[in-house]
């Protein structure tokens, strides 16, 4: 079962009348394997929030929701099914810039190895380019060759990861405040609960409200989904950019490793093995 559902069920069962242990007690009767963490840690009097800290993400972003709304004494059910909500929205993003960068990658990934190909092909062609490799030229293509295609890799992957999405929640912060205000605290304690952070993201927001006397929670709620959104965007806009990034390592790296391990070995082959006329 992913996060999100799990938030899900959770956030029914307490507005079925459930207490918060009882609940993640049918939970873990369930087979979840987080909420039996819970049960244990709680068997142990370890807080929930310090519990769920401690596993896999996004699972500690659950716990600031947790925290916060204990805290400040917000109804944990609608606040859960809303973490829920944003937890499916950003995992949404997630895999929509995932897919967008699994061709590229894939592409890339098989290019490097074609330096590689081309020493097959040229022994595949007959050429006889053990002995040239022997030789000091030969032994420096070799070494020039392969030290690229290490380079190439290397440049590859942290390109590729460097547009990897976010596994934060983007809005995080928004929704947060807006939990803690839900429990009906002023805007300084909510602040104050979910931490420094927030007065940056939501500044802008928390004025707004003030000056016009709009609700601070829709506001807050809002922009998180604006946040999410722009981060599905902007994901979707780093996919496209790395195509042509690609191209970078490609041209510097493996072109040259190509002609260095291919092309070089067959044309020393050839010049040793033809006899030169006077």
């Amino acid at each position: 079962m992913s996060t999100a559902g799990a938030v899900h069920r959770l956030a029914v069962l307490l507005e079925a009348g459930l207490t918060p242990g009882r609940a993640w007690e049918h939970l873990a009767a369930g087979g979840d394997a987080d909420a039996a963490a819970v049960v244990a840690g709680a068997a142990d009097g370890r807080p929930v929030a310090a519990v769920l800290a401690a596993r896999a993400d996004p699972w500690p972003q659950v716990s600031r929701a947790w925290q916060v709304a204990a805290e400040v004494g917000a109804p944990l059910a609608p606040s859960l099914r809303g973490i829920a909500d944003a937890l499916r929205d950003a995992q949404a993003a997630r895999d929509e810039v995932r897919v967008a960068l699994a061709e590229p990658a894939t592409t890339a990934r098989l290019v490097s190895w074609l330096p590689l190909l081309a020493v097959v092909l040229v022994v595949a062609f007959g050429f006889d380019v053990v002995p040239v490799l022997t030789q000091p030229v030969g032994i420096a293509c070799l070494v020039a060759g392969l030290a690229l295609i290490v380079l190439a890799r290397r440049w590859t992957a942290r390109l590729v990861a460097r547009a990897q999405p976010d596994p934060r929640i983007p809005g995080l912060s928004c929704d947060l405040v807006a939990i803690a205000l839900s429990g009906g605290v002023a805007i300084p304690r909510a602040l104050a609960v979910v931490g420094d952070d927030a007065a940056a993201e939501t500044a802008t927001v928390l004025e707004l409200s003030r000056a016009s006397g709009a609700p601070a929670i829709e506001l807050l709620r809002a922009t998180a989904v604006d946040a999410r959104r722009d981060a599905r965007t902007e994901g979707r806009l780093r996919a496209a950019k790395l195509s042509g990034a690609l191209l970078l390592p490609l041209g510097v790296c493996t072109l040259p490793a190509f002609l260095l391990l291919g092309v070089a070995p067959m044309l020393l082959s050839v010049l040793t093995a033809t006899p030169l006329t006077l």
